[in-house]
């Protein structure tokens, strides 16, 4: 089997995988972050396997990435949606809207600093699996490691957040 040549994949394919990416995610700026990130991760997944269909391959990879993002923006969007009349009537805990927004805020970047923190593959593992809803059998065999790595990562990372979050978690 032929090295593949990641320009060649580029020259050949840039137009299809940015109208594809367009398509899937509705805007030229989520498009344009997707298709630069489904080039790096194609770049590390050739340092560590051999492909046999580099096009098929750069497409499920970009379909991964869109996918990835989509679910990313739903929960930061449940997340920092604003509350109807009804919600804040039912607010029985006495906290003022801004001041549970900013703590909201302030454990989601406690959290996304607890994730940016774990080593790469750990991060990745858990991301597939939290974020992306991927079962640890798909993500073993995506990765091409052990369902028992998968797991053993996931331990690890949630582990990890746990302590970012102090002993009240």
């Amino acid at each position: 089997m032929q090295p593949i040549s990641i320009d060649a994949l580029h020259r050949s394919e840039s137009v299809k995988l940015r109208r594809f990416l367009l398509r899937l995610l509705g805007n030229s700026a989520d498009a344009a972050d997707a298709h630069q990130e489904t080039y790096l991760r194609m770049l590390a997944a050739l340092s560590r396997t051999q492909v046999e269909q580099p096009s098929a391959f750069l497409f499920q990879i970009a379909n991964n990435v869109a996918l990835r993002m989509r679910n990313r923006q739903r929960f930061e969007s449940t997340l920092f949606r604003t509350l109807s009349e009804a919600e804040l009537e039912g607010i029985a805990d006495g906290y003022a809207l801004p001041e549970r927004q900013a703590i909201a805020r302030q454990e989601l970047r406690r959290l996304a600093a607890a994730v940016d923190g774990l080593p790469p593959r750990c991060r990745e593992v858990f991301l597939l699996v939290r974020i992306d809803g991927l079962a640890n059998g798909e993500v073993a065999a995506r990765l091409g490691v052990s369902r028992n790595m998968v797991e053993k990562h996931l331990i690890k990372a949630l582990l990890h957040c746990r302590r970012g979050f102090g002993d009240r978690r």
